[in-house]
């Protein structure tokens, strides 16, 4: 039997194949009532010894198709979930590094217990693995009465507890690295420009995400209308109140809605994203970053080669694309529309050949992927921060190969996963992808104890500037490359 003594009060986890896993540990009090829409509140000490053999209820949500295809269960949701798990090696006062993961999900899905999450491999390499649950949604980021950033300020109080709790589970609270893929990155990079998150990490990897997810006031506040038009909700003072009257179900009914018109050809991306309120995130966090926001956090970031590949195959809208409507999506998501006709061309003359989904999977991969890792690189980096860039670039043989790299096919290879239902999106085990998984996971592990990604099988690997570009691409046969596709690169100059 296992017990630990939090600030709390004490859990019990259990040990499974000589690793310790605490399972459900509140890091903040429940959402519900009085609390829902409002920001995390100090948890209540127990008495006693509280279980935490068994993870905690996920966020409510409507569960996605990505999420189930990562091995998500399909278990107990509540608003009751603001939760964490713990992964190490021995609760005693051995300071080893701290990776604190951040789920992805678009900020609408996702857990934290998903099976390729699972903490035991980095444990096993002397790493204290922690996995969170945070509000997503509406539930996390519908901005109302000033109130947007409420999931972004679950994951700082996640960050917190690990700060006043870790060395007891035998981390070290001074060498915490917040790492995610995709909304989770996204949350990364905002951390990185969010002053309440200062001093609780020391490094960082958004992996296939950046700091340009947050929306403005204006449009958070639109959006919000947008939602409570769909509730049949009247907006105005005291809406929060009427808004905690009604059932977890109503209201993830009505975020179907929202997100079905936002998410789709003629909406706006995302929906429900950190907002940049003037008060929880007073700028936003790319150009807090470039003023020094994160001096002194070392940053590993990067993409996969074709990250909307993804997306492509599950858009049938994609194939009906033709030049003018691809400009026209592109139109509706770069700073000046102006520019959108010419990075079509662009990448035309550069892809004699691609059918136009494939075209369209390039433009996509960059505007929403690449340019940004490539924009917080460049912003921390000539600051002075150490800052390192890969690509993942192994396409899965699966659904005939149409998927290449792409997004989120990184995860089971940075957990060394594989063997958690990774088959039938990585392709059939072999030798060649246990290799690339050990690689990219040792990577991982090296970055969050010394702050250089260097694994044995990999050449050296050198920092990030604008000068060179140093991009580390992950393969069966990994290789640096300065500078990878920066025509493309080029290309964007001015639109993002």
């Amino acid at each position: 039997m296992t017990i630990v003594e939090t600030t709390t009060g004490s859990v019990q986890g259990r040990v499974k194949d000589g690793i310790l896993d605490f399972r459900g540990i509140p890091y903040a009090a429940p959402p519900v009532g009085d609390l829902r829409f409002r920001p995390p509140q100090p948890v209540e000490p127990w008495s006693g010894v509280r279980d935490a053999t068994h993870f905690g209820p996920m966020a409510p949500q409507n569960m996605g198709a990505m999420e189930q295809m990562f091995g998500a269960p399909p278990g107990e949701m509540d608003e009751d979930c603001l939760t964490l798990n713990v992964w190490t090696p021995a609760c005693d006062e051995g300071k080893r590094p701290v990776m604190v993961w951040i789920h992805g999900g678009a900020f609408l899905y996702g857990t934290g217990a998903t099976p390729w999450y699972d903490g035991r491999s980095f444990a096993r390499e002397e790493v204290v693995l922690v996995t969170i649950n945070y509000r997503l949604g509406a539930f996390g980021f519908l901005h109302v009465d000033g109130q947007g950033n409420n999931g972004i300020l679950d994951q700082v109080a996640a960050l917190e507890w690990v700060r006043d709790n870790i060395a007891a589970f035998g981390g070290d609270p001074d060498n915490v690295t917040a790492f995610g893929e995709s909304a989770g990155a996204m949350s990364v990079g905002t951390l990185l420009g969010l002053p309440a998150a200062k001093g609780l990490f020391v490094k960082a990897i958004p992996e296939s995400g950046a700091a340009h997810s947050p929306r403005s006031a204006e449009a958070a506040e639109a959006l919000a209308n947008e939602f409570l038009v769909a509730l049949g909700v009247e907006p105005g003072p005291g809406v929060v109140d009427r808004l905690r009257g009604l059932s977890t179900q109503t209201l993830l009914d009505a975020q179907a809605k929202v997100v079905e018109q936002e998410m789709g050809p003629s909406g706006h991306g995302l929906p429900f994203t950190p907002v940049v309120d003037g008060v929880v995130l007073p700028e936003p966090p790319i150009d807090a970053i470039g003023k020094g926001q994160a001096a002194g956090v070392t940053v590993l970031i990067g993409t996969t080669r074709d990250e909307w590949k993804l997306f492509t195959m599950m858009d049938p809208l994609i194939a009906k694309l033709d030049v003018d409507g691809a400009t026209r999506r592109l139109a509706g998501m770069v700073r000046d529309p102006s520019g959108a006709g010419d990075v079509i061309a662009h990448y035309r003359a550069t892809r004699p050949d691609a059918v136009m989904s494939d075209l369209w999977s390039a433009v996509g991969t960059d505007v929403v992927f690449r340019i940004p890792a490539v924009r917080l690189a460049e912003k921390q980096s000539a600051l002075g921060n150490d800052v390192f860039m890969y690509r993942f670039d192994y396409a899965t043989p699966v659904f005939g190969g149409v998927l290449g790299a792409c997004h989120a096919l990184e995860i089971p290879f940075v957990f060394d996963s594989l063997y958690a239902g990774a088959e039938m999106f990585v392709g059939p085990l072999n030798e060649d992808l246990r290799t690339l998984a050990r690689r990219m996971h040792a990577s991982w592990v090296a970055f969050a104890s010394t702050g250089r990604p260097t694994a044995d099988g990999l050449p050296e690997w050198p920092r990030y500037t604008a000068e060179h570009r140093a991009t580390m691409l992950f393969d069966f046969e990994p290789r640096v490359v300065d500078d990878p596709d920066g025509a493309d690169r080029e290309v964007w100059a001015g639109l993002l």
